[in-house]
């Protein structure tokens, strides 16, 4: 049983959209820190640790001392804190660890996504402590969520990679590809990275022809969702067929094919961009 909504009427409210935190949570700069005991991040890798308070989970609140922790701005008017847990520190017994990529999330869509932001704040912080122009050490700068490098002055901020994903229809049928690493018969879309000098657009129809083979057009946005494992936002389209016979690149894929829109396998969750792409297209709501 999963915490999440069973379906979403906008991609703006899929998890680990900001959507999903209004009214609870402001993001502040990371210095200065206002101190004092407040609301607890608690991450171990994918994993999140939580209070189970009568039926739902919150986030702990109190100090750990012990363990380095970064200030993100205010949970329900309090402070709050990210703390990220080495496999070595002891965790408290007090708390319950939850995945943030679990298909079926027991955690509520507001600490799922604010898991996730966390995620992606420690991945950007763990590849921006020495500057990339001359290899010193750098430091939070005050006011704003970027790091300095004190010796060369250089200034650097989150990078955050855009990835197309892309739904290819043509009558009756869909266009979907599997990875080796995925659940059995699982299928879902085509995505990639952005290159140089490309729209997102242009980036879609580049994909699909390099993963499956076949040539689309009249790429139309549907929405997008900030991905946070690691730093990713995708975003979404529908496209439609022109051309080509299915020919997969093994070196992305295990399998492609054209799917009937009434016998389809087993779907991305529901907590993804790529499923709510093919709900809303498909009329599956």
């Amino acid at each position: 049983m999963s915490a999440l909504p069973a379906a979403y009427t906008s991609p703006l409210h899929l998890p680990f959209n900001r959507a999903c935190l209004d009214g609870q949570f402001i993001l502040e700069s990371p210095q200065p820190d206002p101190g004092g005991p407040g609301y607890g991040v608690l991450l171990r890798g994918s994993k999140m640790l939580v209070v189970r308070a009568q039926d739902r989970f919150e986030l702990p609140f109190g100090e750990w001392p012990d363990t380095p922790s970064l200030y993100l701005g205010l949970w329900q008017r309090k402070p709050c804190r990210l703390v990220d847990f080495g496999d070595g520190d002891r965790v408290p017994e007090t708390l319950e660890m939850l995945g943030l990529l679990d298909e079926q999330p027991l955690l509520p869509i507001d600490l799922l996504s604010l898991g996730g932001m966390g995620r992606m704040i420690l991945h950007w912080q763990d590849r921006s402590r020495y500057c990339g122009y001359c290899g010193e050490p750098t430091v939070w700068l005050a006011g704003e969520w970027g790091r300095g490098c004190p010796s060369c002055d250089a200034h650097s901020y989150p990078a955050i990679h855009p990835c197309a994903i892309v739904l290819v229809t043509r009558p009756g049928e869909v266009l979907l590809t599997r990875k080796p690493a995925w659940a059995p018969n699982r299928y879902s879309l085509v995505a990639g990275f952005q290159e140089f000098g490309e729209s997102l657009e242009e980036a879609a129809i580049r994909e699909i022809a390099e993963e499956t083979g076949v040539i689309a057009d009249n790429v139309r946005y549907v929405g997008s969702q900030s991905w946070p494992f690691p730093s990713q936002v995708m975003v979404g389209f529908v496209a439609d067929f022109v051309s080509g016979e299915i020919r997969i690149d093994t070196r992305e894929l295990s399998d492609a094919r054209w799917f009937s829109v009434d016998d389809l396998p087993q779907l991305p969750p529901k907590r993804s961009i790529a499923r709510y792409i093919l709900d809303t297209t498909l009329n599956l709501l």
